[in-house]
């Protein structure tokens, strides 16, 4: 096996999405060296990811050449990845959102006999989410989330104003009782450092943004780290972590396109590969056997129950095609006196912008691409993110018997919702369509969500050394050296976003990790 000369480090970080980026940062901060170790590539950024060919799922950083199966709860197809520098950032909308205080208490509604808790409590990751703000150039204005936690600063920069569409809609909650806010955004609204402000256009949410105006991790944080010192190899696959006593003692990897191997040695190895990859890599190194709670590893997979609610206007709501995935409405978020079932809380709701002609129609045929060439400029709508429980057979598994061409075994994933979460969606469903109806739709069409972009918890921390993998540090637990810090880490869902949780959660790892080399 190929070792090259420079091959041992004091951290080796397996992914450079949020958990990655984030957990490297005081390491590299502190003058250590560290090595990230990225499947994917850097997404190139120009004019082509304003056309529909710069959709996530159709460029070259979504990944189908280790599909995961989809046993259950999917559409029936092979699942590709995101495989970039800068992990799901890169094509996400920015929404930069905390937990709720209490969203990390135990909750019976939510936690039912699943084991689930939070080993620490919101004030312990207060100065970690204000941290992680700072460094993704959050733009909020605090204080008009009705739900919203104490925080010890403010927000890095002001938002942009409303956009026709979303005075629209905010006006529409409003006469219904609601209290909608701005969301807080990792975008850059002021130029700064030679870094463009954004121009407010309609390739945001699922788009690498063309000019570098979003702060996603390859734009606002990656490049920085390299020049403090910070070592990338791109397009190299991990696929063995390798064990010796209480200690990972190399990472065995192979290039992504001729599979020549290669292997590194650390101090400590951070996985943060993602809530699917994560799991997927424990379970094929069989380190499941060394942890007390290796039976949780790749169980209690959650993902939101989610749905995208899309109302139609005579008019069209945003004559310029400008962005407007700008508000949000917390109203529903512990519960509402007029919901009867289910029962405490049940997830947020927010804007969703028009989408872009040109990709509907990559997806469409005949007479269908005809309708939605006239019919999607008059749309606008809302996405319903309902809080999911966690349920010990919903995981990712391996497929033994089936080998990726990398070496690594095929995985399956298993999902469902229960009764609770599809209840909890519905609503926040109706909801949504009382809005857009308020606000001058003539009718609304609802779109459930299949994918596994919030995909969280198989991993997950905990106090209980029996049910959680990973304790308070975010160390998995039976190893000395290994840590895992992406979403895979999260115990519970929540109803927000889970992107800024898992990087403040990182960044308090990171913290752990610094100070045991």
């Amino acid at each position: 096996m190929v070792t090259p000369p420079d091959a041992d480090y004091d951290v080796i970080v397996i992914g450079s999405g949020f958990g990655g980026v984030m957990a490297a940062h005081p390491a590299v901060h502190a003058g250590k060296r560290v090595l990230m170790i990225e499947r994917g590539d850097w997404v190139a950024r120009g004019p082509t990811n304003w056309g529909p060919a710069g959709f996530c799922e159709l460029t070259d950083a979504y990944s189908r050449e280790a599909p995961y199966r989809i046993a259950t709860g999917g559409d029936g197809n092979a699942l590709g990845t995101l495989s970039c520098v800068g992990g799901a950032s890169v094509f996400y909308g920015g929404v930069a959102l905390r937990l709720r205080e209490s969203d990390f208490e135990p909750n019976s509604e939510i936690d039912h006999d699943s084991g689930a808790e939070w080993p620490y409590r919101y004030s312990d990751l207060e100065r970690y989410y204000a941290r992680a703000e700072a460094m993704l150039g959050v733009a909020g204005t605090p204080g008009v989330d009705p739900t919203e936690p104490w925080r010890s600063t403010g927000f890095s920069q002001p938002p942009d104003p409303l956009a026709p569409a979303s005075n629209r809609i905010a006006g529409a909650a409003r006469s219904l009782g609601l209290h909608p806010f701005r969301l807080p955004l990792a975008i850059n609204y002021t130029a700064v450092d030679g870094q463009p402000r954004c121009v407010a256009c309609n390739t945001c949410d699922g788009f690498a943004c063309a000019i570098g105006a979003k702060n996603d991790l390859a734009t606002a944080t990656i490049p920085s780290l390299c020049r403090r010192g910070l070592t990338l190899t791109t397009n190299t696959v991990a696929v063995n972590l390798v064990l010796s006593g209480r200690r990972i003692v190399a990472v065995e990897c192979r290039d992504r396109a001729t599979l020549e191997p290669s292997k590194f040695r650390a101090r400590a190895v951070v996985l943060a590969a993602g809530a699917l990859a994560t799991p997927h890599l424990l379970l094929a190194s069989d380190l499941a056997k060394v942890n007390p709670a290796g039976d949780a590893v790749g169980r209690y997979l959650m993902r939101h129950c989610n749905a995208v609610v899309m109302g139609a206007f005579v008019r069209r709501p945003a004559p310029n095609g400008e962005f407007h995935k700008q508000l949000g409405i917390q109203d529903y978020y512990f519960g509402h006196p007029s919901v009867a079932h289910p029962r405490g809380k049940l997830g947020c709701i927010q804007q969703w912008g028009t989408p872009q002609v040109n990709y509907v129609l990559h997806y469409l045929s005949g007479w269908k691409r005809i309708a939605a060439r006239i019919g999607v400029p008059h749309t606008t709508g809302l996405i319903a993110i309902a809080e999911d429980r966690p349920h010990r057979d919903n995981r990712v598994a391996l497929m033994p018997e089936s080998t990726l061409p990398s070496g690594l075994p095929e995985a399956t994933i298993t999902h469902a919702y229960d009764a609770r979460d599809l209840a909890a969606r519905q609503v926040l469903v109706g909801v949504a369509r009382r809005i857009l109806k308020r606000a001058g739709a003539i009718t609304t069409i609802v779109h459930d969500l299949l994918t596994f972009s919030h995909a969280v918890g198989t991993v997950r921390l905990g106090p209980d050394p029996t049910g959680a993998p990973l304790d308070e540090r975010g160390g998995y637990r039976g190893l000395d050296n290994l840590y895992v810090t992406d979403g895979s880490a999260l115990p519970k869902s929540g109803g927000v976003n889970p992107s800024l949780t898992i990087a403040a959660n990182a960044l308090r790892t990171g913290d752990h990790i610094v100070d045991g080399l």
